[in-house]
């Protein structure tokens, strides 16, 4: 549902199913003609007045709903970085040894083609934890305003 108003009259309101286009605005139009021809809109409108000068009406976030999305949002958040650490912990120690691996190219000591192709497809798991362990530093960063979100919402008022 989106609603209207006009500048001449905001007591006016002119609600319309769906959400704020050309078409609405045309529905918001028809509604506006008819109370003109009942003779209940207060205001005598300018030749010329069109649907783009409809204002359309925002409605305020209700306090208590923004504090239950930021509560869920906190929760997402926290999941979020278990799920993470979870990634970087399983895939830290086979990273670990490959980039042991990869010093050997920039030493003098000879590889074998084997070696090289093992380096080659742990190339794919070193990325990928190191790009999990950065998503988990950036998340636990974010999880400690998440963590007081929840700890406020938990207080008791019994204090």
């Amino acid at each position: 549902m989106v609603q209207y108003t006009l500048a001449q009259s905001p007591e006016i309101i002119l609600t319309v199913s769906g959400k704020d286009s050309a078409k609405a605005r045309e529905k918001a139009m028809d509604q506006l003609i008819e109370l003109m021809d009942a003779g209940k809109l207060p205001t005598e409108l300018e030749e010329g007045f069109g649907p783009q000068q409809l204002i359309e009406v925002k409605e305020p976030n209700i306090e208590t709903a923004s504090g239950e999305d930021a509560i869920t949002q906190a929760v997402q958040i926290l999941s979020n970085l278990a799920t993470l650490k979870l990634k970087v912990q399983e895939s830290r120690t086979e990273a670990l040894e490959i980039r042991k691996a990869v010093d050997v190219l920039f030493s003098d000591q000879s590889v074998t083609e084997e070696e090289i192709t093992r380096l080659k497809e742990g190339f794919k798991v070193l990325k990928n934890f190191a790009q999990a362990n950065l998503r988990y530093q950036e998340a636990r960063a974010r999880a400690e305003q998440a963590r007081q979100v929840l700890d406020q919402a938990l207080k008791s008022s019994d204090k």
